[in-house]
């Protein structure tokens, strides 16, 4: 591999104390842009989605859950409740260039693991500390998990159908949200790190704060008019129409993102009246005058299968699609040319497949170097590259310190 095609973090060591989903999903993209991710795992355990069984992966005794946002890392399984243990994980952490964890407020501190303590060795890491609210604030001690940020962050409000209960989306997107802006922050620390020359830094991270910004549009509607949006199930608050609609077997969803749009629409449905129907003639009329337009499509699209309306409004320059399943879409013609189904090979499990990275570069490329680690998987050679004997290595597991 030529200098060109190495990884962007190739040679930035990343200290994974993180687990479940928001630490692991930031320190995978980590991995996947090049950095040797060692990840810091329980003993007696591991991360905990090394339980969440079923389902497991094929016929073997792993967890999908887990195998999912472990790849590209290295395991060491160090006791933390224990100072030999502490003093390893220093050791690891003196050389570390981004360290990541996501326990509660305090917890590193009472350990002698925290911000202050670390950088005394390292004055150049990048510590960053995912937690549910954040270190401030009256809640920031609450514990948190992805369907209570979904609903107190404002995202199940907005999410679902009109009169009907609130739902939470599909998945954790507040952890995904947290892990996402926890990678950007890092990255954007390396590079003032690297150009700068401006030492590490104690990055701040929550799952609270994520959701929240994801509002986005949202949130300014309410900043504008001053009423909170509601839930419109596939429904656009300010484009019309842009939802799903029933066919005779499925679903369809037709995005009619601007006005040159509607009128092809309505030729496609041989209802070109509805070009010059006075309700419809604008977006803004379209919205307002909402219920009389659904019901008017809805009768037009229910006489049609999804293949024959994606296929008829596609002729007439309309985009529209069918509402896919993973099985859909991890056979869709874009995965192959965009490499976004990719497949690795696993100690225990044989070859996994995994979705792609969907970062692309001219003059380099994403690492699949190594499979999600079994616990403890690398623990000897971690601990042999910062000094430790065969025989201490085995003394520390025989005392419980190690796996």
């Amino acid at each position: 591999m030529t200098d060109e095609q190495t990884a962007p973090l190739d040679g930035i060591t990343v200290l994974d104390a993180s687990r479940v989903l928001s630490g692991p999903f930031c320190t995978m993209q980590l991995g996947d842009l090049g950095a040797d991710v060692i990840k810091v795992e329980r003993p007696d355990g591991g991360d905990q989605t090394r339980g969440w069984k079923p389902p497991t992966y094929g016929d073997s005794e792993e967890s999908a859950y887990y195998l999912s946002i472990n790849r590209n890392k290295r395991s060491v399984a160090v006791n933390l409740t224990t100072e030999r243990g502490r003093e390893i994980f220093r050791n690891i952490a003196a050389d570390a260039d981004v360290l990541v964890e996501n326990f509660r407020v305090g917890q590193m501190d009472s350990w002698g693991l925290g911000y202050d303590n670390l950088r005394e060795d390292n004055p150049g890491l990048i510590y960053c500390h995912i937690t549910g609210y954040g270190e401030t604030g009256p809640y920031s001690e609450r514990p948190a998990y992805d369907l209570i940020m979904q609903a107190e962050g404002g995202m199940m409000s907005i999410t679902g159908e009109q009169g009907r209960e609130p739902v939470r989306v599909g998945v954790a997107i507040a952890d995904i949200a947290a892990g996402m802006y926890a990678t950007q922050a890092i990255l954007a620390r390396l590079f003032r790190r690297e150009f700068a020359d401006s030492g590490g830094d104690k990055l701040d991270i929550s799952l609270f704060d994520s959701i929240v910004a994801w509002q986005t549009y949202m949130a300014s509607y309410y900043f504008g008019t001053g009423d909170p949006p509601g839930r419109m199930g596939s429904r656009h608050p300010t484009i019309a129409p842009y939802q799903a609609f029933p066919t005779k077997d499925d679903y369809v969803v037709v995005a009619c993102a601007s006005e040159h749009i509607w009128p092809r629409f309505c030729r496609a449905l041989d209802r070109e009246e509805l070009v010059d129907d006075k309700r419809f003639e604008t977006n803004e009329k379209r919205v307002d005058n909402r219920d009389d337009l659904d019901s008017i499509l809805g009768a037009e699209i229910e006489q049609y299968t999804t293949a024959e309306i994606v296929d008829r409004l596609q002729e007439y320059d309309v985009p529209a699609r069918a509402v896919n399943d993973m099985a859909d879409v991890f056979s869709h013609p874009q995965m192959e040319p965009r490499n976004m189904r990719r497949t690795m090979d696993h100690p225990t499990v044989g070859e996994i497949e995994t979705p792609g990275s969907p970062m692309n570069f001219q003059n380099g490329q994403t690492a699949f170097d190594e499979h999600p680690p079994g616990l403890g998987e690398q623990t000897a050679e971690i601990l042999a590259t910062r000094g430790y004997s065969d025989e201490e290595i085995e003394r520390l597991r025989n005392d419980g310190v190690v796996r």
